[in-house]
């Protein structure tokens, strides 16, 4: 890499970690800069999610504060992550590029509707646990497990837009705040990079100059998109979700 180049990388991986850390989709931003410095597109996405971990885990740092109670959730939903990550980075390997990408603007579509939607859902689903007099799991219950799982295993793979699908989901299957909410999400994205990426560095090529711009840089705006993130009221952070991600769906499209 030429000088600029580098400088190009850190920076995007800056940007990166802060978008991953409110929104997620900050691959949106680091993937096209690492194959405009010439790598391959598998090589690009392996160092990509090399890279972000160091994000993801300084997003998670960021939002402790709202994690406070939820060790017994995140414990199990991480199972799913896991796995899901596991399987992700498995098939990155074995299909075609295509494969997948095809899909991804759909389920990142699915998802900004759900985002839109998730306060009348949530309405909905309260009301009709009141009729009938039961409660909500405040862990999700086995469908957000099996809707984390099969959202782990394209981030595993690609990873672009995975926290939105995540918040989609738990936005509608939990009884939380948007900001607490949020701060699981960093915890399953990071564990989900980490497990893909732990996998990958046995079984696929990487770049180390590019994971290592990327992950000084990602650590950083993990800081800083904390900050910025805490602050925004539920609205706010549920219509930059759906900015990001259209914006999101537009480049995948015209990629």
């Amino acid at each position: 890499m030429t000088i600029w180049e580098m400088l190009a990388v850190f920076a995007a991986g800056i940007g990166a970690g802060s978008i991953n850390t409110v929104v997620g989709s900050g691959t949106l931003i680091t993937f096209p800069v690492l194959l405009a410095t010439g790598l391959p597109p598998v090589t690009a996405t392996v160092s990509n999610a090399l890279g972000l971990i160091p994000g993801s885990i300084s997003g998670a740092i960021g939002y402790r504060k709202e994690l406070t109670g939820q060790r017994r959730r995140i414990l199990r939903l991480a199972v799913a992550s896991v796995i899901g990550g596991i399987a992700g980075a498995a098939l990155l390997l074995a299909l075609p590029p295509t494969a997948f990408e095809t899909i991804v603007p759909i389920l990142v579509g699915l998802a900004l509707v759900l985002v839109i939607l998730q306060p009348r859902i949530t309405k909905a689903v309260q009301r009709r646990r009141e009729r009938n007099g039961s409660h909500a799991d405040p862990d999700g219950g086995p469908l957000l497990f099996t809707g984390l799982l099969l959202a782990s295993v394209y981030g595993g793979y690609f990873t672009a837009a995975q926290g939105i699908i995540y918040v989609a989901l738990m936005g509608m299957l939990l009884t939380d705040t948007m900001q607490r909410i949020n701060a699981t999400k960093n915890v399953l994205a990071a564990i989900v990079n980490t497990v893909a990426a732990t996998f990958f560095l046995f079984a696929a090529e990487f770049d180390w100059t590019a994971v290592a711009l990327i992950a000084v840089g990602s650590a950083i705006g993990g800081q800083l998109g904390a900050k910025v993130g805490r602050r925004l009221p539920p609205a706010a952070l549920r219509a930059l979700i759906v900015a990001v991600g259209t914006v999101a769906i537009a480049q995948l499209l015209l990629r």
